[in-house]
């Protein structure tokens, strides 16, 4: 890794001298994610590789040019796993859409995602809600800085922290604040059973349905609603899955369907995310007691917290307005003309603290400018 390093060093020595934007890419599976690209691509890829693995101690250390399937492929060798489920976007900003036949080789297939990209893009996948994020999960970063300087925060266990929780600020800051080198991750072990249920309801009763089972001690660990199917992942103790499926109910999906389901769900490859024309793709961010939205087009996932809207790009205002009035927020995800805003915009002070951060990091401005607001 030194000599890599060592060339990405100076390349951000000399961008700063003469405030060069550079943007930083791993493998680009989420380019369509955000603002604006701008800059030199400064290529993260070289610098690859686990540096440290205690299955025991459940911590991974791996540098952040690694393919994110590297890592989920040596962690299922010990039986565990990334718990949130890291969406790699295998086929880039426009996946091709699976049939109904939901026929996947899986998230790995042709991915190009890398461990950085995934903690710079802070996503996480079905099993969230229950789980838990990707913030969660990260326990120290290694980082340069706007001006080349070498930087660790955190370490390889969760009582770490001193002061500011940076290595957690870098997760989902879109490459705006610094070059990640390596990072550690808690990982766990895979659950031993797990089941998928469907059941048909309309879209009240199954957000009233999931509030209801949010309060009982049920192995839910995922959950994902669209036209009229209530779709429930269970997973843990083989005694909890078996009495939660007698007690909730529904059909119990064929565990290669169900396996290849969450997959697309995951990799936004199941037919719903498939954008026609001048379609666009908002994901809103809301209280999981919310009721139905009425926004148009829906699928709901984490319990009713997340929910992916199909509209366009003219539904802003009251798309923003109605995740605001159910406690959260709006997201342009894919497609659409970006100048009305990707991210919602940010209350004052608190957009002054991020310009304050990004100065103290980035002072020249040369990293991924404009790439979470058009000023940042």
């Amino acid at each position: 890794m030194d000599s890599a390093l060592d060339l990405i060093t100076e390349r951000i020595r000399a961008a700063a001298a003469v405030g060069t934007p550079l943007r930083i890419r791993g493998g680009g599976s989420k380019d369509f994610y955000g603002q604006s690209l701008q800059g030199e691509v400064l290529d993260t890829r070289p610098l690859s590789g686990i540096t440290s693995y205690e299955p025991t101690e459940l911590v991974v250390t791996v540098q952040a040019g690694t393919p994110l399937a590297e890592l989920e492929a040596v962690l299922a060798e010990r039986g565990q796993c990334l718990p949130f489920e890291p969406p790699h976007f295998r086929a880039g900003p426009h996946p091709e859409p699976l049939g109904e036949e939901l026929h996947s080789s899986g998230p790995a297939a042709g991915s190009v995602a890398t461990v950085g990209g995934m903690v710079g893009a802070g996503l996480s996948g079905p099993a969230r809600a229950s789980v838990g994020s990707l913030r969660d999960y990260v326990l120290g970063v290694t980082m340069l800085n706007g001006r080349g300087e070498l930087l660790t925060f955190g370490g390889q266990v969760m009582k770490n922290v001193a002061g500011y929780d940076v290595s957690r600020l870098m997760v989902g800051s879109l490459g705006t604040l610094g070059v990640m080198v390596e990072m550690s991750l808690k990982v766990m072990p895979a659950a031993p059973a797990e089941s998928t249920l469907v059941l048909e309801l309309d879209e009240a009763r199954a957000l009233s349905q999931l509030n209801r089972w949010a309060g009982l001690p049920l192995p839910i660990n995922a959950s994902c609603w669209h036209e009229g199917a209530l779709m429930l992942r269970l997973r843990g103790a083989q005694a909890a899955v078996a009495a939660a499926e007698k007690t909730m109910g529904g059909q119990r999906m064929e565990p290669a369907t169900a396996q290849q389901l969450w997959a697309a769900v995951r990799e936004q490859t199941v037919p719903f995310f498939a954008l026609q024309g001048e379609e666009v793709l908002w994901r809103l961010s809301v209280a999981d007691t919310a009721a139905a939205l009425g926004l148009g087009s829906t699928l709901i996932e984490w319990g009713g917290a997340q929910r992916w809207i199909k509209g366009s790009v003219a539904d802003e205002p009251r798309v923003r307005a109605a995740a605001l009035a159910a406690g959260g927020h709006a997201t342009l995800f894919r497609g659409g003309d970006k100048s009305v805003g990707v991210f919602t915009p940010l209350a004052p002070a608190l957009h002054n603290i991020h310009q304050a951060l990004k100065k103290q990091f980035d002072p020249a401005g040369i990293f991924n400018r404009g790439r979470q607001f058009a000023d940042y």
